[in-house]
Parts: C-alpha cells; sequence; structure tokens
C-alpha cells in the first residue's frame, strides 16, 4: 500500500488553489482532526446555543473510524470551488455511508470583508437546524453578496427561501450570539497550523487547497483501511 502522505504529496500538484491571508497561522499540526466544539468560557444559556451551533455543523454517524473537517471560508472563490464539484461527491461516498464524520470550521479571512458577517449567519442558522441550508446557499449565492458594503439583505433572502427564520437569524447575528464560536473555529485552525482555505484535515493528515475528489479519495481510502480491525 502507498504511504498516505505519499499519496498526498502526489495530489498536492492538483490541489494548490487556495485562499490566502497574512494573518494565517504557521504552526504546525500535532494531532488528528477532532469535532469542533463550543467555547468552554461561555455558560448558561449561552453555553446552550453554542453548543446547539456547534452540532449542527456535523454530519454523519457518530461511530465513524474517521473525522474528516473542513476549514473554509465562505467568501473564498477556491472553497466555492471545493463545494461546487467535491462536496456532494464526499458526502455520498463516506458521509452518508457511516465511513465517516464531517465538521464544518470557520476560518473567516480578513481580507474578505463579508466572510465574518457569512460565518455569522451560517452558524445562526445552525441554531434552527438549518446550518447545511445556509451553507450551500451562501456557496451558491456567493457572487452575488461578496461585493456588498451590506451582504445582509441577500443572506436573509438566502434564508427565507431556505426556510429559515430569518429575522431571528439576524437578531442572533447582531447580538453576536455565535460570535465566541466562530472566533473559537478561527482560533484552532491557527493553531492547526492552517494557512489557507479550504484546508482539510483527514484524521492526522492536513490537505490543503481545493483538493478534487479524485484527489481525496485514494487518501480517504487509505486512513480508512489503516483503521480496520
Amino acid at each position: 500500500m502507498i504511504a498516505i502522505r505519499t499519496l498526498a504529496l502526489l495530489a498536492f500538484g492538483s490541489a494548490t488553489l487556495a485562499c490566502t491571508s497574512s494573518d494565517a497561522a504557521r504552526e504546525a499540526p500535532n494531532n488528528d482532526a477532532q469535532a469542533p466544539v463550543a467555547d468552554s468560557a461561555a455558560t448558561g444559556a449561552d453555553s446552550a446555543a453554542l453548543a446547539r451551533a456547534d452540532s449542527a455543523r456535523i454530519r454523519g454517524a457518530s461511530s465513524a473510524p474517521l473525522w474528516i473537517v473542513e476549514i473554509s471560508d465562505f467568501q473564498c472563490p477556491y472553497c466555492r470551488m471545493w463545494h461546487d464539484s467535491s462536496y456532494d461527491l464526499l458526502m455520498r461516498e463516506y458521509v452518508t455511508t457511516g465511513k465517516a464524520r464531517f465538521a464544518y470550521l470557520n476560518l473567516p479571512l480578513p481580507n474578505h470583508a463579508n466572510a465574518m458577517p457569512a460565518a455569522e449567519a451560517a452558524m445562526c442558522a445552525g441554531l434552527q437546524q438549518r446550518f447545511w441550508e445556509m451553507h450551500d446557499a451562501l456557496f451558491k449565492a456567493q457572487d452575488q453578496w461578496a461585493p456588498l458594503g451590506d451582504p445582509w439583505p441577500v443572506f436573509s433572502a438566502l434564508a427565507t427561501r431556505a426556510g429559515i427564520d430569518a429575522a431571528a437569524m439576524r437578531a442572533c447575528a447582531d447580538d453576536d450570539t455565535v460570535l465566541p464560536l466562530v472566533q473559537a473555529d478561527a482560533a484552532r485552525a491557527v493553531q492547526a497550523g492552517v494557512q489557507s482555505t479550504p484546508t482539510f484535515l483527514v484524521g492526522s493528515v492536513k490537505l490543503e487547497g481545493a483538493y478534487p475528489f479524485a484527489a481525496m479519495k485514494p487518501i480517504v481510502d487509505s486512513l480508512l483501511a489503516a483503521r480496520a480491525p
């Protein structure tokens, strides 16, 4: 069997498309990818809300042997490229079959003016158990809201079409309800040495850039084979 890291290097040439920032992380990861967790500093009702929003952006069976964590920026065009070309394939092959759990981690880059409000909108939709609906809508309509001075009219329209209470989503964002969770996401990404979006933490392997599904598949399969009884 070809070594997993060798597979990652072989695929690297086709996966270097990514958004970067001068404020990106500089340290290497030191452990397997794990599920996102709500900010431990929060208490009471805030803690409950963060935990609800946190769990809403995780897909897959709790018994799955492998975590795949996407670290992404809703305004990054390469993140949208990966979403449009590979996300559904990854869900069908590994997540809905119980082979892997998938989580979305926010890293809104400071050079993308609307990335932070988009992250808050998605996480606030998660309070209504509609994170993935808003996630898909944001990427699909990226060209509409990304250049705007105020993206919220578009966010609200997208939410309404996706069956989300747009007023409640906006109130959540105005109150900064999920801001600590978005900030905690970004801090975890920095600690993991992430310097660009999208980046994927697949078990102990870090894949940087918009890896096409065909390039990710042998890496995921090798990691799953290594964990098999």
